[in-house]
């Protein structure tokens, strides 16, 4: 699939979720929009996380939070890729971001994530025009635009050198030293730090509830799903209210 048609999809896919392609997305909004059963949890694998689709309707993402929270929104991206526009698509663990041409629709994911997430018109949007004139993009200006966009900087190096808005000398300085970069220019850090936290998206606890109360799993069993994900039960007390 070339470049050119997954842009196209990537901008149809922001216009029917209602859109621009100006604007930032909110992605854990948007997994609970499109029903999507997502689960955030720190993995010890190096792997950034997979997708499964089974049938026409019932779709699941794993992300590992063991990676920098700009490279878990690629790696969000990245799966809605294989969910929603991939033909034929069953399962894939991914590690996102490497642009392989070898794997054809890994390659074509991580694409479709950039175009996705970080738009052509949104970037041009956030760079002044004196510097668009000088095809000479500051750091600044690309601290903005990963800030916006909430990216990582390796994803937007790239996305801005496919552009033609960098070279690769600003490219290779832009890449190092990211942190630092950004406390400078008084941004936050939290972006390009992992957070190894467990959440869920969707209806995982309302399925499990139907279960227990269905009589097809024990209280035990109900109990340790939920716990799974991470909810811990040792701060409530005997009548279920939380321990003072």
């Amino acid at each position: 699939m070339s470049p050119l048609v997954l842009e196209k999809y990537a901008a149809q896919f922001r216009a029917a979720q209602g859109y621009s392609n100006k604007e930032s997305i909110h992605l854990k909004s948007l997994l609970h929009k499109l029903g999507v059963l997502a689960v955030f949890r720190p993995l010890e694998m190096e792997v950034s996380g997979m997708a499964i689709k089974v049938g026409k309707s019932n779709r699941f993402m794993l992300i590992n939070t063991n990676r920098t929270l700009g490279h878990q929104h690629f790696t969000i991206c990245h799966e809605l890729y294989h969910l929603f526009i991939q033909k034929e698509f069953n399962s894939q663990v991914c590690h996102v971001g490497l642009f392989n041409k070898k794997d054809k629709e890994e390659y074509n994911a991580d694409i479709f994530a950039s175009k996705f997430l970080i738009p052509e018109e949104g970037i041009l949007s956030l760079i002044p025009d004196s510097e668009l004139s000088r095809s000479k993009v500051t750091l600044a200006t690309v601290l903005k635009i990963e800030q916006y966009f909430s990216c990582s900087r390796r994803a937007l190096i790239i996305r801005l050198s496919e552009l033609n808005l960098i070279d690769k000398n600003q490219a290779e300085e832009y890449c190092s030293a990211v942190r630092t970069s950004a406390m400078n220019h008084g941004y936050s850090t939290k972006l390009y730090e992992k957070d190894s936290k467990n959440e869920v998206i969707g209806d995982y606890g309302d399925l499990a509830r139907k279960l227990f109360e269905q009589d097809r799993i024990s209280e035990s069993h109900y109990y340790g799903l939920l716990e799974d994900i991470g909810l811990d039960f040792s701060v409530l007390g005997n009548n279920g209210d939380e321990k003072d």
